[in-house]
């Protein structure tokens, strides 16, 4: 993980306010054993870590209007407009550690779900971690972990949504006049729930990832070439080629269609 240094303003003191609301205020609204509201930071993962060193209780989430270097996986920026989107990290401190090769499957699908109640259009998956509305970016996954002697000593659940699209980006967004605090109420506690559970991903699971699969029975490039074939229990893509069906426990799914397009991303 490459760390940066958070932006520090006067809204590191606590008194920022997030379309209206204090930290405390939406601690309670939440449910949640703190809130930490920013107007701006470099990334509120890096304020996570800061916070999870520093002995942050399970429940802390970390809320920014922007972010100056949001991140996804493999390094990749994320655009985070002020007051375009919800740029949010969740602070959990997990008894178990068997679920987290799926944790992020397991949290985007939970997203989705909670979704469904903002977006025009029914919300799709692309594995490993990508929210989509008819086949355009909406929202992005990204999950961290500090290990001690062997165990996670506590988890980073990044989540940014485009709660309305930048006007240079081909991206997808949520219906128009959304509120933040309002899909707040409804994303977190669904967030929550999914880090709380423990093991592989249940047949059920598999089941309603498939249903919002937007890649299944489609050709791919990458990681490997074939038809994708959906996803395993334990996380993986799985893809029918031409020497038979392979599992890919790690990079980006491409798809054939993808390499035809130059769509942006957030």
């Amino acid at each position: 993980m490459t760390e940066h240094s958070p932006v520090r303003t006067a809204t590191s003191k606590g008194t920022a306010r997030y379309d209206g609301r204090s930290g405390d205020e939406l601690a309670a609204l939440l449910d949640l054993a703190r809130v930490v509201v920013f107007d701006e930071v470099t990334s509120t993962l890096d304020i996570v870590h800061e916070l999870g060193e520093a002995g942050a209780p399970p429940g802390t989430l970390v809320l920014a209007d922007a972010q100056t270097a949001g991140r996804g996986r493999l390094r990749r920026s994320w655009r985070s407009d002020p007051g375009a989107g919800i740029w949010l990290t969740l602070l959990e401190r997990p008894s178990r550690d068997d679920a987290f090769g799926v944790l992020a499957l397991r949290i985007a699908l939970a997203l989705a779900a909670a979704l469904d109640a903002f977006a025009a259009s029914p919300v799709q998956l692309k594995w490993p971690n990508d929210v989509y509305i008819d086949g355009r970016k909406l929202a992005g996954v990204l999950v961290e972990a500090r290990w001690r002697g062997g165990r996670i000593d506590w988890l980073a659940l990044g989540v940014g949504i485009n709660v309305r699209p930048p006007d240079d980006l081909d991206v997808a967004a949520l219906r128009a006049g959304s509120d933040r605090v309002s899909i707040l109420s409804a994303i977190v506690p669904a967030l929550r729930a999914a880090a709380a559970k423990a093991g592989l991903l249940t047949a059920d699971e598999l089941a309603q990832f498939g249903a919002r699969d937007l890649a299944l029975g489609r050709r791919c490039v990458a990681p490997t070439e074939g038809v994708v074939a959906g996803i395993s229990s334990d996380g993986a893509l799985l893809v029918e080629g031409k020497d038979g069906r392979s599992a890919s426990y790690a990079g980006s799914l491409v798809l054939d269609s993808d390499i035809h397009s130059l769509g942006g991303s957030a």
